[in-house]
């Protein structure tokens, strides 16, 4: 089927998902690239793809396929490149997971959430844990800074406090990091913890500072502090060594 018109049903319905607030009823949201719809594929979350007219994908998918003019692509599309648009079911958990955390408080740039969700799976963390007013997973931005990471993490959105004493009753260790004070990070149990990581400017919120049970920090060389993202990064890295 070759969708040519804009005013196509399934075409505005699909563009209303770049919208947060559609995709939070609709409970989906839009992917780009052959890599990210192969992941979100394999993965089980893969509803339906776009493909612009005389293009295929270089793998089979069991699921409606839809070709679109030129036009109806170029309406849908966040990157100019884009020749494949996927629909996914959103991957949200109220699940705790595993027993190696990762807790983000308001941390608000989608780029950084993103390239946190990558260093996560990566370096093995069972379970991410967003604080309500972090910014939107499924961000366009964020999505694309996953590289597909994305569908390969257990992650919860909800209020810090709350989950912090979700943690403490399975006997979760919570460390949080601070540039001026705490322990060396090999300090910290490698098999049972929960890190906190704050927002990039004003890092954790005070509520949750009272919840924590140590500090650890970074030493590094001349710099105050480093980008959220790379500072994850590179304490997820020591934790999995």
């Amino acid at each position: 089927m070759l969708i040519t018109s804009t005013d196509n049903k399934k075409i505005k319905e699909l563009v209303k998902l770049k919208q947060k607030k559609y995709r939070d009823i609709e409970n989906k949201f839009i992917i780009e690239t052959e890599n990210l719809i192969k992941e979100a594929y394999i993965e089980g979350k893969l509803e339906e793809v776009y493909i612009l007219e005389n293009e295929e994908l270089s793998f089979k998918v069991d699921c409606p396929i839809y070709y679109v003019s030129e036009n109806v692509m170029n309406k849908i599309k966040s990157i100019n490149t884009s020749k494949y648009i996927g629909i996914c079911s959103k991957k949200d958990s109220n699940e705790y997971i595993g027993k190696r955390y990762l807790m983000l408080d308001k941390v608000a740039d989608p780029g950084n959430l993103g390239t946190i969700i990558r260093s996560a799976v990566a370096f093995n963390i069972d379970t991410l844990i967003l604080s309500d007013d972090s910014c939107d997973v499924y961000n366009d931005k964020t999505i694309r800074a996953t590289e597909g990471s994305l569908f390969r993490l257990n992650i919860i959105r909800e209020n810090l406090e709350e989950a912090i004493d979700n943690l403490n009753k399975i006997g979760i260790n919570i460390y949080g990091t601070d540039v001026a004070k705490g322990d060396s990070i090999d300090t910290v149990n490698k098999e049972n913890f929960c890190i906190i990581m704050g927002n990039e400017g004003s890092g954790i919120s005070e509520k949750v500072k009272n919840k924590i049970d140590k500090y650890i920090h970074l030493n590094t060389n001349n710099v105050e502090s480093l980008n959220v993202a790379v500072a994850t990064s590179i304490i997820l890295y020591e934790l999995d060594k």
